[in-house]
């Protein structure tokens, strides 16, 4: 039996989501643009998805910018944002996602000073720390919703309103593309400027993504053409993918609260099963999303247990999908205070509404079996 734990790499597409894809392609296939009926029928296909995915964080559909996934939107965030605004102070959290660390030295060179909020050993930002660290030229704060190492929950609505507050006139930005589909999203009780959303997150394709930026928020484009999106995001829409994004965020965000707390009691019988084992860390907090568990086994190197549990089809991470060709220690987890010996023997599970308890109770035995093995093999 296959099981797949790394959804926070990417999920298995709905059956619905790949129907509606192929029917778009075989017979919506006109430009949006284009002011024919073709190109009508395909810009009512873009109209319903983005209407879809604005019901899911209850936005207004105008307020929704389709993109080609969590990076472009992060960047657009981020430098549409700095660009757009007056100040040339920005914050953000030392755990955040490459497509958000990789801006900064970007940002660095066009003359803004970027600073790091602090993380208690949980991930979560020190609230006090952050309200202290806001200035009158802040611009704009950006910080993720969900770690998507460690599944850490960051209190983003506390944040907004402390920054609120204190700056009014600067933007709040939070990559919830971890969190989007597997925690309750509320732009208007979280008070956000800008979300960045991606698709093959919540069971539908790769490669399509949406920036939501509050109605007045001012930005400026990353890519100029033709004016499609109100010239923030130029490019003919890919109409295909745009439509099964819209069915996924529909049907992920159907009965959500119920499915969290399904994916959540799996996440602790899998935990639960895990400690059984000698030398191991958790490394996800309780203030968590319902879907990851980031666990560090001792005297295991994590590319070895990943092949392991992959000979008995078994997929897993060892850590962030976007950085895993990098050979250095996870930052992550460096900075929460894990010893490089756990670092060094950390996997990444994460789970989805597919997940059966029968599949968690089979990587757990895999686990037991295969940990004190790889462990001896290790000490020779």
């Amino acid at each position: 039996m296959e099981v797949y734990l790394d959804n926070s790499a990417t999920t298995r597409p709905y059956a619905e989501v790949c129907s509606a894809m192929f029917d778009t392609m075989n017979n919506n296939y006109g430009n949006p643009s284009s002011l024919h009926k073709l190109g009508i029928e395909a810009e009512r296909a873009v109209k319903t998805a983005k209407e879809r995915v604005a019901a899911a964080i209850k936005a207004d559909p105008s307020e929704i910018l389709f993109t080609s996934g969590g990076t472009e939107s992060d960047n657009l965030a981020l430098l549409g944002a700095a660009a757009a605004n007056r100040g040339r102070h920005i914050l953000t959290t030392p755990l955040e996602h490459p497509a958000i660390m990789s801006v900064l030295p970007v940002l660095r060179d066009r003359g803004y000073k970027v600073e790091y909020i602090p993380v208690d050993s949980d991930g979560r930002v020190m609230l006090d720390r952050f309200e202290k660290m806001i200035k009158a030229d802040t611009v704009l704060v950006s910080a993720m919703l969900v770690n998507n190492e460690i599944g850490t929950l960051e209190p983003i609505a506390e944040m907004t309103e402390i920054l609120k507050k204190k700056r009014p006139g600067a933007l709040m930005h939070t990559d919830a593309v971890q969190g989007f589909g597997k925690v309750p999203i509320n732009v208007n009780s979280m008070r956000v400027d800008m979300i960045s959303i991606s698709s093959h997150k919540i069971h539908g394709p790769k490669g399509v993504g949406a920036l939501y930026v509050r109605r007045g928020t001012k930005l400026k484009p990353t890519i100029y053409g033709g004016g499609q999106q109100t010239n923030l995001r130029s490019g003919t829409e890919n109409v295909p993918g745009i439509v099964g994004f819209g069915v996924a965020a529909m049907m992920a965000s159907q009965d959500l609260d119920k499915k969290a707390e399904r994916i959540a009691a799996l996440r602790k019988r899998l935990e639960a099963g895990l400690l059984r084992l000698d030398d191991i860390k958790i490394n996800t907090p309780n203030c968590c999303a319902p879907h990851i568990l980031n666990v560090s086994f001792g005297g295991v190197r994590s590319e070895v247990m990943l092949h392991s549990l992959e000979m008995s089809d078994i997929y897993v991470s060892s850590g962030s999908a976007c950085s895993s060709h990098k050979k250095e220690p996870s930052y992550v987890l460096t900075e929460i205070g894990v010893k490089p010996r756990m670092i060094d023997g950390s996997i990444r599970f994460s789970l989805s509404e597919f997940t059966t308890a029968e599949q968690i109770d089979e990587v757990i035995q895999a686990v037991e079996k295969i940990a004190p093995r790889l462990r001896r093999l290790n000490m020779r």
